[in-house]
């Protein structure tokens, strides 16, 4: 990951356009205000898309970018010094890192490869053999699953032997290095020093588990419904691999994301069956972490889709034992990842450094989440909508079975409580909080106020501190960043095309190519240089670039470069290269013409005659662009086919 996506990845841009004085307002998907650039107190036409970390001013400045251009705009800095700035508040230290090389791209694909043929071996274990007809039908009658659920996440069944998988794929010229590093096979070593390769995954349920782009990354096993062995976990992932890392993956997250985003709600479960379960019965914005303790980079990737995560969490693993452990700030446990834990301490740290909001259900004692969906859909609909913030939730677990009017009872709960209420940056909530502790302990609330209890600082809101010791979340790039990229890459490498792009842009009666056509600031200053170098008759680009390019931008020209090359003739780059600019501007124009169609039906809503003129002229205005984009796109197509 380069130094830029770090950033991007840790930093969220409502913060930092909230930290400008932007006041937002959710407005759809997206947020919209009063563009900070320009004098206009009348229109709201600053709008912010969370999901791709992008912003535009429909208004006066007629621009946009990313968090980089924002910065810079606002700062009157070049792109040098807004990465700087950025990279200090992110906690990223700015060094030459070196961009994924091809041949580690192809790596990564070849052991992607592995991992789909690896999925297919499961499967046919599981629905063709013995020991899988017994996986089979826990699945179907005790977890209630249906065929169709069970092939569309493509579970499977991995047999007992310690070779089958192994000698499967050697078999098939797959060699033991890549079956290590897919996470298939482990190493074991004897008494007697020799060393051998056995099946990671033997006489277990298997679950794939994929990115947040729906890459197959490695898998969940689960222990088989007749394996009685007291010495085994009932689930394990994948190792460490150079595709799967636990702490960055959240299972279900390539299903769930466009239902969280409707919804604005994600809901975090404990299993990987019972996000399945839940997603066949219709509850589609749910998800898991890798069965160990949540990270923020989990939660920072939650945040690009929403800021209300529901925690639903069985209370005999994560909620009520937890809690009792003890809720000091450096408990023993935290070191320990051998289930999902609940600990409200760092989870309001989370809640506070990401400005969203947590919070979290309790299921009934001894019910699963698809038991209870089973049992009644309905009954699972009240638990979320239930659930309570992390403190009061605490507050409930820990009065739960208690005598609140036994004196020591209630300096026990008071003594846990007091931190985290301290924890929290709001000033207005520890005040509420605290009035709810006194009320609930029947205590005078002046008796909390000057008590002295251990408290750690409070994280400043709005400044992430520097993490280096966690890797930042690997960025979700939008379809609109991957485009984007794929043309530069294409015209870095065949600068001669920009030119032809240009002129066939023109005879369609369309702008030439122009850098508010990207809407990402590295990208921006890459096609201004690649312009620059042409209109002065540079015969090396590479070069040039190097003499007038920011050396922070030098990594993000080597991994354009470092794509895979293009195939084809100079006539179907041109005209993929074409294509995909069109798609750009046409995925621009459905975005802006969708924002100001969802302004106009508030306006009318709320009876705004004079907004809603204003609105229907520039829908009229975005429709009628639109149309004659649509136009020019046939009319090249037509041509081609002549």
């Amino acid at each position: 990951m380069s130094s830029i996506d770090e950033i991007k990845a840790r930093i969220d841009i409502l913060d930092l356009v909230n930290e400008a004085g932007v006041k937002l307002r959710r407005s759809g998907r997206n947020y919209l205000g009063f563009c900070p650039f320009h004098e206009n107190k009348r229109t709201p036409a600053f709008v912010v898309w969370p999901e791709s970390g992008t912003w535009r001013c429909f208004g006066e400045c007629n621009e946009g970018g990313d968090i980089f251009k924002f910065l810079m705009k606002k700062e009157g800095i070049d792109f040098k010094e807004a990465l700087q700035r950025l990279a200090e508040r992110a906690g990223v230290t700015l060094e030459r890192l070196q961009p994924e090389r091809p041949e580690q791209r192809e790596e990564h694909e070849r052991l992607r490869t592995l991992l789909e043929d690896a999925m297919q071996f499961y499967r046919h274990h599981l629905f063709n053999t013995a020991a899988g007809k017994t996986a089979l039908d826990y699945l179907l009658q005790k977890r209630k699953l249906t065929l169709p659920t069970i092939e569309a996440w493509g579970l499977g069944y991995a047999p007992p032997g310690y070779e089958g998988l192994l000698k499967h794929f050697t078999g098939r010229g797959y060699s033991e290095q890549d079956l290590l590093d897919a996470g298939l096979v482990s190493i074991i070593e004897d008494q007697g020093g020799s060393r051998r390769l056995l099946d990671r995954f033997r006489h277990r349920i298997m679950i794939p588990i994929r990115d947040e782009q729906g890459r197959l990354a490695g898998f969940g096993a689960r222990i088989h419904p007749e394996d009685t062995r007291q010495d085994q976990a009932k689930f394990i992932n994948t190792s460490e691999t150079p595709l799967f890392s636990k702490g960055r993956l959240l299972y279900g997250l390539d299903r769930a994301r466009k239902p969280i985003r409707s919804a604005d709600q994600a809901v975090i479960v404990e299993g990987y069956l019972d996000v399945i379960a839940l997603h066949q019965a219709g509850f589609e914005n749910v998800i898991s972490p890798m069965g160990t303790a949540l990270t923020e980079d989990q939660l920072r990737l939650l945040k690009r889709f929403t800021r209300r995560i529901v925690l639903a969490l069985d209370p005999d693993t994560a909620g009520q034992k937890a809690i009792l452990r003890g809720l000091e700030a450096a408990r023993a446990s935290m070191d320990r990842e051998q289930e999902l834990r609940f600990d409200a301490r760092g989870l309001l740290r989370h809640e506070a450094r990401l400005q969203a909001d947590l919070r979290v259900a309790n299921l009934p004692d001894g019910l699963d989440p698809d038991e209870i969906v089973e049992r009644n859909p309905d009954e699972w609909k009240q638990l979320i909508a239930e659930a309570r913030p992390i403190v009061a939730h605490v507050l409930e677990t820990l009065l739960h079975n208690r005598n609140a009017d036994d004196p020591k009872v209630k300096t026990d709960i008071v003594q846990q409580m007091l931190p985290l209420i301290e924890d929290l940056p709001n000033p207005v909530e520890r005040d509420a909080y605290r009035q709810m502790l006194a009320r609930r302990l029947k205590v005078d609330e002046r008796s909390l106020l000057t008590r002295t209890a251990p408290i750690l600082p409070r994280a400043r809101p709005g400044r992430t501190p520097p993490r280096q010791s966690q890797p930042a979340a690997l960025p979700v790039r939008s379809p609109s960043e991957s485009v984007e990229s794929a043309c530069l890459s294409l015209l870095l490498r065949r600068p001669d095309l920009l030119p032809r792009l240009d002129r066939r842009l023109q005879e369609a009666s369309l702008a030439p190519l122009t850098t508010s056509d990207f809407g990402y600031t590295a990208y921006q200053l890459l096609l201004e240089l690649l312009q620059k170098a042409l209109e002065q008759d540079e015969a090396e680009l590479t070069q040039f670039v190097q003499r007038h390019a920011a050396e922070t931008l030098h990594e993000t020209y080597a991994g354009l470069i470092a794509q895979p090359p293009p195939k084809g003739n100079d006539d179907r780059l041109l005209d993929e290269l074409t294509r995909q600019i069109l798609q750009l501007r046409r995925q621009a124009l459905n975005d802006h013409l969708n924002q100001f169609r969802f302004l106009q039906e508030e306006a009318q809503q709320q009876g705004n005659t004079t907004l809603v003129a204003e609105y229907q002229k520039i829908v009229h205005d975005y429709t009628r662009l639109l149309n004659e984009l649509d136009a020019a796109r046939k009319k090249m197509s037509a041509n081609r086919r002549e």
